[in-house]
């Protein structure tokens, strides 16, 4: 028989959107406050990889993550396999992330403007061209960086391994 266990998935680094503004009022003129995004729905070293090169890149890192009905939206009906409260736990717990926000549009675009980060960071299967808040960032002096992926890493070969090899 499985119980269930009792646990919290709380933490100080996962807030919102009016939360962060608030604190970031108190940052340093001088802090550089890097952006990232995405659906993290089944965390691999692909996303470790990319997150740790893009905390690298400035003070603060602010991931802005998308709630399970944007994910929805994106991916389709059966998608997130993780729920938005455990991917923010799992993400909260990792060194190189300082603040995790969700988002429940298809874009980051509104957060981006709220957050007004100095420097945007996506993974290489975007161009920079195609970042989206790119014009956010790049209107306040800030940079815009397209981070070369660990090869042979994704969510969607993850989830067709456990398919095909029926792993439950």
């Amino acid at each position: 028989m499985t119980q269930e266990l009792n646990i919290n998935l709380h933490s100080p680094k996962i807030l919102s959107a009016a939360e962060f503004e608030k604190i970031r009022a108190d940052f340093s003129k001088d802090s550089k406050i890097v952006f990232t995004n995405g659906c993290f729905d089944i965390l691999h070293a692909g996303h470790v990889d990319l997150l740790s090169r893009a905390r690298e890149q400035g003070d603060f890192l602010v991931l802005g993550l998308n709630s399970d009905s944007s994910v929805r939206s994106i991916k389709g009906d059966k998608r997130p396999v993780t729920k938005q409260q455990q991917r923010a736990f799992v993400l909260a717990g990792l060194a190189c992330i300082d603040y995790v926000i969700f988002f429940d549009e298809d874009t980051p675009y509104s957060l981006i403007k709220k957050v007004q980060p100095d420097v945007l960071v996506k993974g290489g299967d975007w161009t920079v061209d195609n970042i989206v808040g790119r014009d956010i960032v790049e209107d306040r002096g800030g940079q815009v960086l397209s981070l070369p992926l660990l090869p042979g890493y994704s969510t969607t070969s993850v989830i067709r391994y456990i398919r095909e090899n029926e792993i439950e």
